[in-house]
């Protein structure tokens, strides 16, 4: 495989199980960053941030992350017999 298409297949597998946990941990947070009781003062801005954060680094593993391993990457010449080794 090329780096183009190793990347796809990754995000391709990957997707679905990085959504599904993102999801479920936003959700677990929204009644806190809806909440009116008392201390929500503490706890709503507390639950936005965590929010947001969760929401940007899924953005960043999903989107910007693969996208700068290719730009990184795609120059680079493959090992003669086509196995990739570790140094």
């Amino acid at each position: 495989w090329d780096i183009k298409e190793a990347l796809k297949e990754a995000g391709r597998v990957r997707l679905r199980p990085i959504l599904m946990t993102v999801g479920a941990m936003v959700f677990g947070f929204v009644p806190m960053a809806i909440s009116t009781k008392q201390g929500s003062e503490f706890w709503q801005p507390l639950s936005l941030t965590i929010i947001g954060g969760l929401l940007v680094s899924t953005v960043i593993t999903l989107v910007l992350i693969p996208a700068v391993y290719y730009l990184i990457y795609r120059n680079k010449a493959r090992p003669s017999d086509g196995h990739i080794t570790c140094a």
